[in-house]
Protein backbone atom coordinates (compact mmCIF):
# COMPACT_ATOMS: atom_id res chain seq x y z
CA UNK A 1 0.00 0.00 0.00
CA UNK A 2 1.28 3.36 -1.08
CA UNK A 3 1.73 5.82 1.55
CA UNK A 4 0.98 9.14 0.36
CA UNK A 5 3.21 12.34 1.72
CA UNK A 6 1.25 15.46 3.26
CA UNK A 7 2.06 17.96 1.83
CA UNK A 8 3.53 21.02 3.83
CA UNK A 9 0.08 22.96 4.61
CA UNK A 10 -1.10 19.24 5.90
CA UNK A 11 1.54 19.01 7.93
CA UNK A 12 0.65 22.44 9.02
CA UNK A 13 -2.95 21.96 9.55
CA UNK A 14 -2.27 18.46 11.31
CA UNK A 15 0.23 20.10 13.87
CA UNK A 16 -2.11 23.16 14.51
CA UNK A 17 -5.20 20.41 15.23
CA UNK A 18 -3.32 18.77 18.10
CA UNK A 19 -1.99 22.05 19.48
CA UNK A 20 -5.75 22.77 19.66
CA UNK A 21 -7.24 19.74 20.75
CA UNK A 22 -4.60 19.74 23.75
CA UNK A 23 -4.66 23.30 24.51
CA UNK A 24 -1.40 22.89 26.51
CA UNK A 25 1.17 20.61 25.37
CA UNK A 26 4.89 19.33 25.25
CA UNK A 27 6.50 19.54 21.82
CA UNK A 28 7.36 15.76 21.86
CA UNK A 29 3.52 15.55 22.16
CA UNK A 30 2.49 17.34 19.23
CA UNK A 31 5.03 15.79 17.34
CA UNK A 32 3.80 11.93 18.11
CA UNK A 33 0.48 12.86 17.54
CA UNK A 34 0.99 14.64 14.15
CA UNK A 35 3.00 11.42 13.40
CA UNK A 36 5.92 13.23 12.14
CA UNK A 37 9.81 12.58 12.26
CA UNK A 38 11.95 15.07 14.39
CA UNK A 39 13.21 16.86 11.48
CA UNK A 40 10.32 17.72 9.88
CA UNK A 41 8.69 18.49 13.08
CA UNK A 42 11.12 20.87 14.00
CA UNK A 43 11.50 22.80 10.62
CA UNK A 44 7.47 23.34 10.74
CA UNK A 45 7.24 24.05 13.93
CA UNK A 46 9.85 26.54 14.07
CA UNK A 47 7.91 27.65 10.94
CA UNK A 48 4.95 28.42 13.42
CA UNK A 49 6.18 29.88 16.03
CA UNK A 50 8.26 32.57 13.83
CA UNK A 51 5.27 33.32 12.67
CA UNK A 52 3.47 33.60 15.53
CA UNK A 53 0.86 30.55 15.46
CA UNK A 54 1.87 28.81 18.56
CA UNK A 55 3.48 30.60 21.59
CA UNK A 56 4.94 29.18 24.51
CA UNK A 57 2.52 29.16 27.12
CA UNK A 58 4.69 28.27 30.02
CA UNK A 59 8.85 28.68 29.57
CA UNK A 60 9.96 26.87 32.68
CA UNK A 61 7.56 23.62 31.77
CA UNK A 62 7.45 24.24 27.65
CA UNK A 63 3.94 24.13 27.39
CA UNK A 64 2.64 25.30 23.70
CA UNK A 65 -0.51 26.71 22.77
CA UNK A 66 -2.40 28.40 19.56
CA UNK A 67 -2.45 32.44 19.28
CA UNK A 68 -5.34 33.93 17.78
CA UNK A 69 -3.70 34.14 14.31
CA UNK A 70 -2.96 30.49 14.89
CA UNK A 71 -6.85 29.70 15.48
CA UNK A 72 -7.57 31.65 12.51
CA UNK A 73 -4.98 30.01 10.71
CA UNK A 74 -6.34 26.53 11.75
CA UNK A 75 -9.82 27.87 10.47
CA UNK A 76 -9.10 28.66 7.01
CA UNK A 77 -7.11 25.60 6.78
CA UNK A 78 -9.52 23.21 7.45
CA UNK A 79 -11.90 25.07 5.06
CA UNK A 80 -8.72 24.25 2.46
CA UNK A 81 -9.06 20.90 3.43
CA UNK A 82 -12.72 20.37 3.26
CA UNK A 83 -13.00 21.91 -0.15
CA UNK A 84 -10.14 19.60 -1.95
CA UNK A 85 -10.79 16.49 0.22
Amino acid sequence: MDKKERSRWEIILDVLKVVQEEEKIKKTRVMQKACLDWRNFKRHFDFMLKEGYITKWNPEIGYYELTENGKNLLERLKDVDETLH
